[in-house]
């Protein structure tokens, strides 16, 4: 018969040792350090693409962009490095109608200059080529790319070298005929394809920093309604980007420096007088900067429609979200401001680059709160 065991006897201590339980968490940890390895060699990228936009936008500025005159991806890694180098490349920016029409009396030492900005901003490329190669490289042949990443890495690789060729096809536009720029729709599609790229390596950032289970659970609570305006917002945004390039592509925006008028009027006193009437779309000042002010308002007033509608969400990080937005919004169309009235000088320019990029992040973060709403306390 079974012996009676005490209220307080320790259960099973006398019994054969059970079988240890699987110890879980193991594939989750490696998929952890691999997800966290992987965000910080994005966030290299992330912020060496940043800099490619601030310092092409500084070489569009300084009219830096037309003085290399060839694409040689793995020659041109190399400055010139003699005297007799430096005079050869500049006969060759002598031959292209920028050097014809706006500076005949340009100096070596003054070609010099613009040459090193251009070098520069082709070499940034070269280095996130490299950055981007040797992490997805590495990554790969150790096996610690995340489940269902590498599709995702491979695009951002694929992206960033057609923009080279983008980048090329846009220089190339400025080196025959009469035209002293590049063309400015493909300088717009350049700088368009630099912010696809960067939203990209934002959004991977933002998801890489959760794990995929958290995120599962977080979609559950998704606000699909404060989501879909936050993605017309971003699109929205990128349409402002898009006519920006435009406006620096033709240096539309050292015409017209006052504001809210355009020389006295609502519009711009000639904006249709190219033909055929298309081309004023991307070439005439008045009309460009027109559509560039225009786009901003209702930028801004889109904005403010979806930072109330933020104001009904339950969770306080995706307020907060949104308030940065609004933020920022403010502060991109002052600097828009106050770059017209300056006549758009390089120095405050870049800034209201800077600033695009910025608000452009900051749309992401907030949509990607919207999709994943970090859990809170009850309190919360």
């Amino acid at each position: 018969m079974a012996q009676k065991r005490k209220l307080f006897e320790e259960v099973g201590t006398d019994e054969a040792p059970r079988a240890t339980a699987p110890k879980g968490g193991m594939i989750d940890a490696k998929r952890r350090g691999a997800r966290g390895a992987v965000r910080w060699w994005l966030m290299v990228l992330f912020a060496l693409v940043m800099v490619m936009i601030a310092v092409g936008g500084l070489t569009r500025l300084t009219d830096s962009g037309l003085s290399i005159t060839e694409w040689q991806p793995v020659t041109g890694a190399l400055p010139p490095m003699s005297q007799e180098a430096w005079q050869a490349e500049f006969e060759k920016y002598q031959q292209i109608p920028e050097y014809r029409l706006v500076n005949p009396d340009m100096t070596l030492a003054e070609f010099e200059f613009i040459y090193w900005w251009e070098w520069g901003h082709r070499q940034l490329g070269r280095v996130i080529g490299l950055v981007w190669a040797l992490g997805f490289v590495g990554f790969a042949v150790t096996r610690n790319i995340p489940p269902g990443w590498t599709g995702r890495l491979l695009l951002l690789g694929a992206l960033g070298g057609a923009q080279g060729a983008i980048g090329w096809w846009m220089v190339s536009s400025g080196l025959s005929g009469e035209r002293i720029d590049v063309a400015s729709y493909r300088l717009a599609t350049h700088l368009g394809l630099a912010f696809v790229i960067l939203g990209l390596i934002a959004w991977y950032v933002f998801r890489l920093g959760r794990e995929s289970r958290e995120l599962m659970q977080a979609r559950r609570a998704r606000e699909g309604k404060l989501f879909s305006m936050s993605t017309g917002l971003l699109h929205f945004a990128f349409l402002q980007i898009l006519l920006g390039a435009l406006v620096a592509g033709i240096d539309a925006g050292r015409n017209y420096t006052d504001w809210p008028l355009m020389a006295g009027g609502l519009v711009p006193p000639t904006p249709f007088e190219i033909e055929p009437v298309w081309r004023n779309f991307f070439e005439n000042a008045g009309l460009v900067q027109f559509m560039h002010r225009v786009a901003g308002y209702l930028l801004f007033v889109f904005g403010i429609v979806v930072w109330a509608r933020s104001r009904k969400s339950p969770n306080g990080d995706t307020r907060f979200r949104f308030n940065a937005v609004l933020a920022m919004l403010v502060l991109q169309m002052v600097l828009g401001i106050v770059t017209v009235l300056y006549g758009a000088p390089w120095q405050i320019a870049i800034v209201h680059q800077v600033g695009a990029v910025v608000l452009w992040v900051l749309i992401l973060r907030a949509r990607f709160g919207a999709q994943y709403p970090k859990f809170q306390s009850v309190r919360g």
